[in-house]
């Protein structure tokens, strides 16, 4: 009862209106209408720096390692001046200005000046420039886009990828103040905050509506080129009006959150940023992500900062979780003041589900609820939002204030659409794409599944169940949930899976392809941090955990679809290039099948590859 009251104090009551249709698609609504929402997102901006000047907005390691960074006033102070720039520069509105970098101070900035004034931002993940050997995707981005600008914030970092599209681009390159060299022909960031013409930026921050382009973000491009969705200030509005609504303790306590998720994804960039931008918070930019050697600075980040939301993707929970348990002083500090935890990108297995609400109530005395939310790139990025304690991981929630959901029988499955102010207009420069990406009804086809809670009980909410082309036959004809069965055998196989992609398409039976936790193989075995990955794959303690995961997933399953016969273990971790794998650290399942054809071959050799693992 505590636990529930405490939910009560934070969320909006939960609430939907389930229509049956005669064609056997179900049409779910709020029973909450959306409320008006700001014309743009800089009407934020101006409301905060008029109402709290001195909050600090954004903050960042800076010389010494001290935060630092803007407060509210002085951040619109140089968003008026970067976009005064912006303007006497003339740039072309059909061509956005472009960022190739990390999330920096330097790099909101220059995103909310062009927000401002209606000039098209788009942020490219650094993943094709800096983990790219080619720089395919980053070469296509280029020329489709057609910069109007660049930003990088360290030039020779990023100097192999800038060679690349030297000769694909006509844009002025934008450097950081920090970098030591300046490259030919570049300019400093400080040379955008010459002077401010607040006149003309009055003008043209009046003239943005809520149809005028923010940001064209990417998707992943995982079985293609990246799409480039376009994303208007209504979408982002609209989003976080909702969300205000189903959090309404975010406008009670500002939201102060540390987070490393990247502005070139919408979870980052939309979800988070923005959530902070709308409710007068504080966002401290973490500089470290969840991948060996990275990780230890967003522990030590955490030592210093507590904050209010804490919102990640799996991966970060799972490399999160141990440090908690073994080090009191950082547990205290991370739940000192934490409203909600929230994960995203993926679903969270149910083992660090349990293991967060139990740190929480043996640090606090009760359970932080633990809540998610669901959507994409197209839906700004939320569509659904689970404003209450689910009774388990992977309940997506309800439709938000002003969304319609569109369930939709396929196969064996619930296929979903998505209409509201959140839905993207389409794809930049790709106008077929926009043609198919909604049916006829004007539903966006998000291409997931979902199933209810409790087909009696609607207002439970829905479960995700997978994307609707993920899923395949065996040869028995018997469909394979793959979604379902990746979280579980991840959970069973913990801590030897990092993740997990399933094949088995047409086959007799199921086969997996693991990505190994090569740390936790590496504890498991006993062996030094730096012993070859080969030989931490192969040892006895490491196999023998992978296949009693593989024994317990065939115990809970219920017949030959729901479980793996046969496993590979894999020291290479996922590929950039070939997509198998985003900024967010989510797998895609169909990248990985097609790049690893012979990996998958080798599972089904006949006679059986010795590195193959067998249930008998």
């Amino acid at each position: 009862m505590g636990d529930m009251i405490r939910d009560a104090a934070l969320f909006a009551a939960p609430g939907v209106q389930l229509t049956r249709r005669a064609d056997g698609s179900f049409m779910l609504e709020p029973r909450t209408p959306l409320e008006p929402y700001a014309r743009c997102m800089g009407e934020y901006l101006e409301r905060w720096a008029r109402e709290t000047p001195d909050r600090p907005f954004l903050q960042e390691r800076g010389i010494g390692g001290q935060w630092q960074g803007v407060s509210y006033a002085q951040a619109l102070q140089k968003v008026v001046r970067i976009a005064t720039w912006l303007l006497e520069s003339d740039l072309d509105r059909q061509r956005p200005v472009v960022v190739l970098s990390d999330n920096s101070i330097e790099h909101a900035l220059l995103m909310l000046a062009c927000m401002h004034i209606g000039q098209p931002y788009s942020a490219i993940s650094p993943a094709y420039s800096l983990m790219s050997r080619d720089h395919a995707k980053l070469k296509g981005l280029i020329q489709r886009l057609e910069p109007s600008m660049l930003y990088v914030l360290d030039p020779a970092r990023y100097s192999a990828a800038l060679e690349a599209i030297s000769g694909l681009h006509q844009a002025p390159l934008v450097v950081s103040d920090g970098c030591s060299r300046l490259p030919a022909g570049a300019l400093r960031f400080s040379s955008l905050l010459a002077s401010p013409d607040e006149e003309a930026v009055a003008q043209a921050f009046s003239a943005v509506g809520p149809d005028t382009i923010a940001k064209i973000l990417f998707t992943s491009g995982s079985t293609s080129e990246p799409k480039g969705v376009l994303n208007t200030q209504r979408m982002l509005c609209s989003n976080q009006q909702a969300k205000l609504q189903l959090w309404p303790f975010l406008r009670q306590t500002p939201p102060v959150l540390l987070d490393w998720l990247p502005w070139n994804h919408t979870f980052g960039g939309n979800h988070n940023f923005n959530m902070v931008l709308a409710n007068g918070g504080t966002l401290y930019i973490d500089g470290g992500k969840p991948m060996p050697g990275l990780f230890e600075a967003s522990i030590a980040n955490l030592r210093e900062v507590a904050p209010t939301l804490y919102l990640n993707v799996p991966r970060g929970f799972d490399m999160l979780v141990p440090a908690l348990r073994v080090d009191a002083q950082l547990r205290r500090k991370f739940f000192s003041r934490i409203q909600v935890i929230f994960y995203a990108a993926a679903a969270l297995p149910q083992h660090l589900w349990d293991a967060l609400i139990e740190l929480s109530i043996q640090e606090l005395g009760h359970a932080v609820p633990m809540v998610t939310a669901w959507g994409s790139t197209e839906t700004a990025p939320l569509a659904s939002d689970c404003n209450y304690q689910a009774s388990r991981s992977g309940v997506i929630g309800l439709p938000i204030p002003g969304v319609t959901l569109k369930l939709v029988p396929n196969g064996e499955k619930l296929e979903v659409r998505v209409k509201g102010p959140n839905v993207t207009p389409g794809y930049f420069r790709q106008p077929s794409l926009s043609a198919k990406a909604f049916d006829e009804e004007g539903f966006y086809l998000i291409g997931d599944a979902v199933r209810f809670v409790d087909p009696q009980q609607p207002e439970l909410g829905l479960l995700f169940d997978g994307r609707v082309a993920e899923d395949f036959k065996l040869s028995s004809g018997t469909w394979v949930s793959v979604g379902a069965m990746r979280v579980k055998a991840i959970e069973l196989m913990a801590p030897v899976a990092q993740d997990i992609a399933i094949a088995g398409h047409d086959r007799n039976d199921v086969g997996m392809l693991v990505f190994a936790n090569l740390p936790a193989c590496r504890k498991l075995a006993e062996l030094t941090e730096d012993a070859p990955a080969a030989q931490a794959l192969a040892h006895p303690a490491v196999l023998a955990r992978l296949r009693e995961g593989m024994e317990q997933l065939r115990e809970h399953g219920t017949g030959t679809s729901t479980y793996a016969t046969r496993a590979l273990l894999m020291a290479e971790p996922a590929s950039v290039d070939a997509g198998e794998i985003t900024d967010k650290g989510y797998i895609n399942q169909a990248a990985v099948l097609r790049h690893r054809a012979a990996l998958v071959e080798r599972l089904y050799a006949d006679p059986p590859d010795p590195a193959v693992i067998l249930l008998q």
